[in-house]
C-alpha cells in the first residue's frame, strides 16, 4: 500500500466519508504519491537548479497545470517555453500571455499510444515535470516510474554493450537504491547526477538497457526484509572496502570481498601532480613537497595523510585528500617525480653548518681583496727587518652558492576508481564474462542478502551511513584515450 494511503482505514473510524476523501485526494493527485496505474513506485528526480531553463516540447506540444490541477496553457509543437525565477515564484515566458506561479507542472501532450517526452536543456526525459521556486533557484523535479526511470540510469551507470546479466545487476542495485533514497518530506528523492546515480534521460536508453530493466522488473536487494543501501562503484584495484573502515556505520552486507575488475582500465593508475597544481591545491602552505600516508584502512585505502609544504603541514583525511587533488580513489601512495626533483644539499659552509653565502655576498667579499680599478694600487707590504715583500692575503675559498629548492612535482600511484565499497562495476563486468548470473553478481558483492519483488510495505534502513567528511563529487571520466567508452563510477559517497 502507498504510504500516503496509509492512514486512510483510521480515518474512516473517526471521520464521515466525505472528509475521509477530502484528505485522501490530494495524495492521489499530487506529484509525491507513491504509486500510479498497476502500483509501479514513483521517483522524482532533481534536474536542474538554476535561475533559469529552456523546456520543449518536441513534435507535441505541452501542457501546463498549476499545483491544484488546473490546466493553465498550452504550446505548439516545437515551441520552447522560457522559465526563470521571479519574486520568489515561477515565471513562464514565450506563451501569449506570461504565467507567474507557486508552482508548475508541465507534461508533454501525449501521442495517440504513446508517452510522450519533454526536453529540458536539450535533453529528452519521460514522465512530468514539476518546477517549485526553491530559495534562489528554480528546482526542475521529473515524476515517473520507478521502471521508467531504470533504463536510462542503466546505459548512464553502464556501457550498454556490458553483458546483460551485469546490465541487470546494475539494474536491480540502481533499483534498491532509487527506492531506498525515497524522502516522501522533501521535494525531490534523487539527483540526476552522480551524487546520486547518473540519469541522462532517454539518450542514454538502449535496447540492451531496457532488456536489462524489463528482465529485472520490480527486484530488488534486501538484507533481513530491509531494502539495503546498494552502493556500487566503477573499480576497487583488486578487493572492495568494509563500509565500517570508511563511513560511520559497519553495514553487515557491505563487507570487502575480492574484486573480479582484471580487464578495468584503472585497477592501477598513475597520476602526475605538477609544482603548479599543488601550489593552487595546498596554497596555504605554500605547496606540497611530500605526502606522507600515515594510516590506512585494512585493503590499504588512506584513512589519513599528512601534507608537508614549504610553510606547514596539513592533516587531510582520505576523503578529503582525494577532493582535493582529483584523485581517482584513495588507495594512492605519493612518490617524487624523476631525479632532480629534489634539489640536492649544498656544499661548503652549508654543509658545515655555517651561514649561507648568496652570489652577491661573494662577490663583495672578492672585491675587498683587489685593487680599486680607479684608485692607485697600494704599495705591496714589506717585512720591516729584511725589507723583503711579504706574500699577499691568502685567496678566499671557493664556496658554490646554494641552489633554491625546485619546485616538486609529485606522482600519485593508486589502484581502482571509486569509493571501493559495495558493487564493482567492473567486478560486475568479470564475473558476468565468467558466466555468472545477475544474482549471482549481487550476492558476492552484497554479503547475505536476498533479490526479490519490491513491496512497499518493506521496512527501509534508516538511511545510508554518514561519510566520515564532507565530500565534493569526484567522480570523473578516465584519461583520455585509456578506453573507448565512458568509465562508470559512483562517488565516494551520496551526501545529503
Amino acid at each position: 500500500m502507498p504510504r500516503s494511503l496509509a492512514l486512510i482505514p483510521v480515518l474512516r473510524c473517526h471521520l464521515p466519508l466525505t472528509a475521509a476523501l477530502a484528505l485522501a485526494l490530494p495524495a492521489l493527485l499530487s506529484g509525491a504519491g507513491r504509486a500510479q496505474q498497476g502500483g509501479e513506485p514513483q521517483v522524482r528526480v532533481l534536474l536542474l537548479e538554476g535561475a533559469s531553463a529552456n523546456v520543449n516540447g518536441g513534435a507535441t506540444g505541452l501542457r501546463l497545470r498549476d499545483g491544484r490541477g488546473t490546466v493553465l496553457a498550452e504550446t505548439g509543437a516545437g515551441q520552447s517555453l522560457s522559465l526563470r525565477l521571479s519574486a520568489f515564484q515561477v515565471e513562464t515566458q514565450g506563451l501569449s500571455r506570461d504565467l507567474r506561479v507557486n508552482e508548475l507542472w508541465i507534461e508533454p501532450i501525449a501521442e495517440a499510444g504513446g508517452d510522450g517526452a519533454l526536453a529540458v536543456q536539450n535533453r529528452r526525459y519521460r514522465g512530468r515535470l514539476q518546477v517549485l521556486p526553491g530559495g534562489s533557484q528554480l528546482q526542475l523535479i521529473n515524476h515517473l516510474g520507478i521502471e521508467t526511470y531504470l533504463p536510462s540510469v542503466v546505459g548512464s551507470e553502464m556501457p550498454a554493450s556490458w553483458p546483460q546479466e551485469a546490465l541487470r545487476a546494475q539494474a536491480v542495485a540502481a533499483r534498491t537504491y532509487a527506492l531506498q533514497q525515497r524522502k516522501p518530506l522533501a521535494p525531490f528523492d534523487l539527483r540526476a547526477t552522480v551524487a546520486s546515480q547518473a540519469y541522462k534521460g532517454m539518450e542514454a536508453e538502449t535496447p540492451s538497457t531496457w532488456e536489462a530493466v524489463r528482465g529485472t522488473r520490480s527486484l530488488v536487494i534486501t538484507f533481513q526484509r530491509a531494502l539495503v543501501n546498494a552502493v556500487f562503484h566503477s573499480s576497487s584495484g583488486g578487493s572492495t572496502e568494509n563500509s565500517g573502515e570508511l563511513w560511520s556505520r559497519q553495514l553487515p552486507y557491505l563487507v570487502s570481498v575480492p574484486d573480479f575488475d582484471d580487464q578495468s582500465p584503472v585497477r592501477t593508475w598513475r597520476q602526475v601532480l605538477a609544482p603548479e597544481q599543488l601550489q593552487r591545491t595546498f596554497a596555504e602552505i605554500g605547496g606540497a613537497q611530500r605526502i606522507e600516508v600515515l594510516s590506512s584502512t585494512s585493503t590499504g585505502r588512506v584513512r589519513q595523510a599528512r601534507v608537508v609544504g614549504p610553510r606547514g603541514q596539513l592533516l587531510l583525511s582520505g576523503a578529503e585528500l582525494r577532493s582535493r587533488l582529483g584523485l581517482k580513489s584513495t588507495t594512492v601512495r605519493f612518490e617524487p617525480l624523476g631525479p632532480g626533483s629534489l634539489a640536492e644539499e649544498p656544499q661548503g659552509l652549508m654543509a658545515l653548518g655555517g651561514p649561507p653565502v648568496s652570489r652577491w655576498s661573494l662577490a663583495r667579499a672578492r672585491r675587498l681583496w683587489r685593487p680599486d680599478p680607479v684608485d692607485p694600487a697600494p704599495a705591496a707590504p714589506v717585512d720591516s727587518a729584511t725589507g723583503e715583500a711579504l706574500p699577499g692575503p691568502l685567496p678566499l675559498p671557493v664556496i658554490p652558492s646554494p641552489v633554491p629548492p625546485a619546485a616538486t612535482a609529485l606522482v600519485a600511484i593508486g589502484r581502482g576508481f571509486g569509493h571501493g565499497v559495495g558493487m564493482s562495476q567492473w567486478g560486475a563486468y568479470g564475473l558476468a564474462r565468467r558466466g555468472e548470473g545477475f544474482e549471482a553478481i549481487l550476492r558476492h558483492f552484497y554479503r547475505g542478502v536476498e533479490v526479490g519483488p519490491f513491496r512497499e510495505s518493506v521496512a527501509q534502513l534508516s538511511g545510508p551511513p554518514a561519510s566520515v567528511s564532507s565530500v565534493a563529487p569526484v567522480r570523473s571520466s578516465a584519461a583520455a584515450g585509456s578506453t573507448p567508452f565512458r568509465i562508470p563510477t559512483v562517488i565516494a559517497y551520496r551526501e545529503r
